[in-house]
């Protein structure tokens, strides 16, 4: 139980942190739409990832063990 608890509570500080990076990426550079493209492919660098690993495949399927 504390496991899922904890990976949930990585991942949101990590999001935090991403999005306090983020924010002073764009107060420096400015809102433009290829920031904002540089800010999107990097969370979905960091995130689809993270995504795939702790939260798709929380479940084993049939025939697969965890490891």
């Amino acid at each position: 139980m504390y496991r899922k608890v904890l990976k949930f509570l990585m991942i949101g500080v990590l999001a935090l942190v991403w999005g306090w990076l983020g924010w002073g990426f764009l107060s420096a550079k400015g809102i433009t739409l290829f920031n904002l493209l540089i800010l999107a492919m990097t969370g979905i660098i960091i995130f689809v990832p993270l995504y795939k690993r702790y939260i798709r495949n929380d479940s084993p399927t049939k025939g697969q063990e965890r490891q």
